[in-house]
């Protein structure tokens, strides 16, 4: 009869967040390389976007006044933030998820705080365009737009998950929750305020952020088993 040898267990896989934290955090730390460095290729082909985009968005008015409004009011950083302490308020009235509301807080206040030294230590100019269309202000790299939609929504994409809500109220969520991250990036490079590979980072380095809170909140709700549960 087959016997397996008992020497050892096997070792079990890393947790599916660890994985993406890491090779989301690598990704970050290359683009952000790249961009400190300004290659070339890279610079050539935000360039080439961004010619190509401002073209367009010159020659439709109309879809530029619509991509406007959803970008300054619809997914601005602040409207997120605001849907966020919506959330911190919802979790606080549920008395036992006031350490998830924390949680929340200080997740989202790094993503704010990277964000800002990001562009702060990279001091990326804008693009400059005689005819624009929008106007932006402080360093480009990554855009603040992207990385807090990314993160908000990522956060609380999380958060209706391991509350386990209905599979209609969870698909809608993220049907909104993809289209604002996406849209918002998009309408950034339309407008003529970043380049792509701004936006690309502030994806990649907000979804980073949420794969790594997600461990933090994981882990710190396993040393707490036994006790109230958050």
């Amino acid at each position: 009869m087959h016997t397996q040898p008992v020497d050892s267990p096997p070792r079990p896989p890393a947790p599916a967040p660890a994985r993406w934290a890491a090779v989301l955090t690598l990704c970050s730390a290359l683009l952000l390389a790249l961009v400190a460095t300004r290659w070339r290729p890279l610079m050539t082909l935000d360039g080439d976007i961004a010619e190509t985009t401002h073209r367009w968005a010159v020659d439709e008015p109309g879809l530029t006044q619509t991509f406007r409004i959803l970008t300054d009011w619809v997914w601005d950083p602040w409207t997120m933030r605001l849907l966020c302490a919506a959330a911190v308020v919802w979790l606080l009235w549920r008395h036992a998820a006031r350490r998830t509301a924390l949680w929340l807080v200080l997740a989202t206040a790094l993503g704010t705080a990277l964000q800002q030294g990001l562009k702060a230590a990279v001091d990326r100019a804008r693009p400059v365009w005689p005819d624009p269309v929008d106007s932006a202000h402080y360093s480009a790299f990554p855009s603040g737009h992207a990385m807090t939609a990314t993160v908000v929504c990522g956060l609380l994409l999380y958060l209706l998950h391991r509350h386990g809500v209905g599979r209609a109220v969870w698909r809608t969520a993220v049907a909104v929750a993809v289209v604002s991250v996406l849209g918002v990036g998009l309408t950034r490079v339309w407008l003529g305020v970043h380049w792509a590979s701004d936006v690309v980072g502030g994806w990649v380095m907000g979804t980073a952020l949420v794969a790594l809170a997600v461990i933090a909140h994981g882990r710190w709700g396993s040393r707490r088993r036994g006790g109230a549960t958050d």
